[in-house]
C-alpha cells in the first residue's frame, strides 16, 4: 500500500533572483517544475513510496530560471534531475526507476515476468502516444488522437486483477498520467470532446488514479494547462 496522506507545504519556485541551496551538502533534492508533466512522474513517485522527508523538492521557475541551477547543478537546465550521492541524474522515465531502487517503499515494479515484459512495452509507447496527440493539435484532433486514447482504452483490457494499466498501480501509470491529466482538460475545454466518452476502462483509470493521495497534489490547476497548451500550439497555427 502507499504511504499515507502527507500535507505537505510546497515552496516557492526559485528564479533568477534566487540564490542556490547548499549543493552537494548530502541533501537529496529533487528539482521539478509544477507544471512540467515529466518532472511530475517523478514528484508521484517519490510522495508515493513516502519520500517526503528523504527527498527534498526544489521547484524552479522555467520562465524565469536561475543561472546557476545550469552552471552548477543540470547542463542541460532541464527538470526533472536528482542531485543524490554527489551526483545528478536526469530523465524522467530513468529517475522514476533509480527512485524506485535505491529508496525505501513500495516497489512500482510488478513481479509478475509477463507484467514486467508488457510494462517495458507501454514505457516504450509513452512518446509515441504523447506525439500523436501532440501532433493532431495542428489536424482534425479529435479523429487523429482517437487512435492512441483506443490504445489505453484497449491495453487496459490486458489484466484483470485491478484497474491499472498493469493491473496493479506501478510505474507505468506513473509515466502515462501527467499527460493523460493535461490531454482530458485541454480536449474538453477547446474542442468539447470528453476523452473517456465510450472508453470505460479509461475511465475507471483515471477515476482510481484520481483517488491515490501521492497523485492528487501534484495535479495542475486546469487553467493552467489551458492556458500554456494554448500558448504553446494553438499560436502555430
Amino acid at each position: 500500500m502507499a504511504a499515507a496522506t502527507v500535507n505537505e507545504h510546497l515552496p516557492t519556485p526559485l528564479d533568477a533572483t534566487s540564490e542556490p541551496p547548499p549543493l552537494f551538502d548530502g541533501t537529496t533534492r529533487l528539482y521539478i517544475n509544477y507544471a512540467c508533466p515529466f518532472a511530475q512522474r517523478v514528484w508521484i513517485t517519490r510522495n508515493y513510496k513516502g519520500l517526503h522527508d528523504k527527498i527534498k523538492l526544489v521547484p524552479i521557475n522555467l520562465q524565469n530560471r536561475p543561472a546557476w541551477y545550469k552552471e552548477k547543478v543540470h547542463h542541460e537546465n532541464k527538470v526533472p534531475a536528482l542531485e543524490h550521492n554527489g551526483k545528478i541524474i536526469g530523465e524522467s522515465l530513468d529517475l522514476i526507476k533509480y527512485v524506485d531502487s535505491n529508496f525505501e517503499g513500495p516497489s512500482l515494479l510488478p513481479d509478475d515476468p509477463a507484467k514486467k515484459e508488457f510494462a517495458e512495452e507501454l514505457i516504450a509507447y509513452t512518446d509515441t502516444f504523447n506525439k500523436t496527440v501532440y501532433t493532431s493539435f495542428k489536424g482534425d484532433t479529435v479523429k487523429e488522437a482517437g487512435p492512441a486514447f483506443d490504445h489505453l482504452e484497449n491495453v487496459l483490457h490486458k489484466f484483470d486483477d485491478g484497474p491499472f494499466l498493469l493491473g496493479q498501480f506501478s510505474f507505468v501509470d506513473i509515466a502515462y498520467i501527467p499527460f493523460v491529466e493535461r490531454f482530458q482538460v485541454f480536449f474538453s475545454a477547446v474542442w468539447n470532446y470528453d476523452i473517456t466518452t465510450g472508453r470505460p476502462k479509461l475511465t475507471r483509470w483515471i477515476e482510481e488514479l484520481n483517488k491515490i493521495d501521492a497523485y492528487k497534489p501534484t495535479k495542475v490547476d486546469a487553467k493552467v494547462v489551458i492556458e500554456s497548451y494554448k500558448a504553446r500550439f494553438q499560436a502555430q497555427q
